[in-house]
């Protein structure tokens, strides 16, 4: 895609996706390589609110860059040039056209590029002079310059010296210290960003998803972060979403549900929730926890979402068992 001032490639795929909505997004992730699921979640994630304005351009650079494609696979570049040039004036269309036929091609360490230096230098301080030598001699000046300055001064010489002395590298060297860096490198960072916005975006997404893709993406962010894993687990099917499943789901998590918790996470339910699962229960049941829910008079809220958490965890381990059915838009349809 066409370039954005401080938007990198990566960042305007995840914000697309974003504005595309789940639905789209979800079919749209299906045809994701192993490596693009890694590095579109992880920006997904990471995702920082635009401006209008960026969206837009994101969304036009979406569009002229589906025309380029659709001009070189129907007469070639030459012919693109040629209808683009008419369109767009002269620089535009070199641009694109540039874009197009460099569209698998990036420069070495792109994923540090918009990350805080500080966050940068967490990571790579502990590395050896040489690697952060050639790790700098690749990032945006002002970033390098943040870095250097936050490292000993006796190391900053060294790494300075070997930043000027330093010769060209094989292109198979710079892929293979690339690759090791953002392995370690992108579970650091996607710890920092567990709690933004970004999660919330991509639980909707992955709640669309086939779930041959959902369990591809939870493996891959498995080999990076755990606690983002549960960070997104916990928030994939929430306690409101219980209306949604069929009465024999319901009774079957019942079941396995203590009383105790039942009750309290009842406490602050919404209406239609208490329905759904007061009338799911047998009578004696049913009297039983309607008399525990009278009984325990105030609780903390955290006590309630403690509780109303439980019962998620049970329907979420007996989904992945096979034993009942969470139903998802875009999904399987169910045949009872």
């Amino acid at each position: 895609m066409g370039s954005i001032e401080g938007i990198s490639g990566k960042q305007k795929a995840a914000n697309l996706l974003i504005m595309l909505g789940k639905d789209q997004a979800s079919k749209v992730m299906k045809f994701f390589d192993e490596d693009d699921i890694k590095v579109i979640t992880f920006e997904i994630v990471n995702h920082k609110t635009l401006e209008q304005k960026d969206r837009l351009e994101i969304l036009k650079d979406f569009y002229n860059n589906c025309l380029t494609k659709r001009y070189i696979d129907k007469g070639g570049v030459e012919y693109a040039k040629e209808v683009l040039y008419e369109t767009l004036g002269p620089q535009k269309s070199m641009e694109l056209i540039s874009d197009m036929m460099d569209l698998n091609k990036s420069s070495p360490f792109d994923f540090m590029k918009n990350v805080d230096p500080v966050e940068v230098f967490n990571y790579i301080q502990h590395e050896g002079d040489q690697t952060i030598a050639f790790v700098l001699s690749y990032l945006k000046n002002q970033q390098a310059a943040a870095i250097l300055s936050m490292l000993p001064k006796e190391r900053q010489a060294n790494i300075s010296i070997k930043i000027a002395l330093m010769d060209k590298i094989s292109p198979e060297i710079i892929s293979d210290i690339e690759k090791v860096m953002e392995d370690k490198f992108v579970g650091i960072v996607t710890h920092s960003f567990t709690k933004t916005e970004g999660v919330e975006v991509l639980v909707n997404i992955l709640n669309s998803v086939d779930r041959g893709t959902e369990k591809q993406i939870f493996e891959l962010l498995e080999d990076r972060d755990d606690s983002l894993v549960d960070e997104i687990k916990k928030r994939m099917f929430v306690f409101e979403d219980i209306v949604n499943l069929g009465n024999k789901e319901i009774q079957r998590f019942l079941s396995d549900v203590d009383t105790k918790d039942l009750s309290v996470a009842l406490k602050a339910a919404t209406q239609e929730v208490k329905e759904v699962i007061l009338n799911n229960l047998s009578k004696r049941a049913k009297q039983m926890v309607t008399e525990e829910m009278e009984l325990l008079g105030p609780v903390r809220l955290s006590e309630v979402e403690k509780a109303q958490q439980a019962l998620v965890s049970i329907i979420r381990a007996l989904d992945e068992k096979g034993e009942i059915f969470i139903r998802k838009s875009g999904g399987d349809e169910i045949i009872e």
